[in-house]
């Protein structure tokens, strides 16, 4: 059974004990981190590219011709039934 076997940890490599921090002292913030939710994230540098204008693109028209195509449905049904 190896899981029986304890390990002893080696004192004499010179290893300091793990200790706990103290509760009122900050981790300092590493220079890498990325931008969690509610921090600005650095800007790239980038400027817009054809995906954005193309997103954009097709928040604008979409509605737009959604709304022609259902002003001429209504306006075909109601040729249809007569008035």
């Amino acid at each position: 059974m190896t899981s029986a076997v304890k390990f002893q940890a080696n004192r004499d490599a010179g290893e300091l004990p793990a200790r706990l921090r103290p509760a009122g002292t900050h981790t300092p913030k590493m220079v890498g981190q990325a931008a969690g939710p509610f921090d600005v994230p650095a800007d790239t540098g980038k400027g817009p590219s054809l995906r954005d204008a193309l997103v954009t693109g097709l928040l604008v028209i979409y509605p737009t011709v959604a709304t022609v195509v259902a002003i001429v449905a209504g306006l075909f049904l109601a040729s249809v039934n007569g008035t």
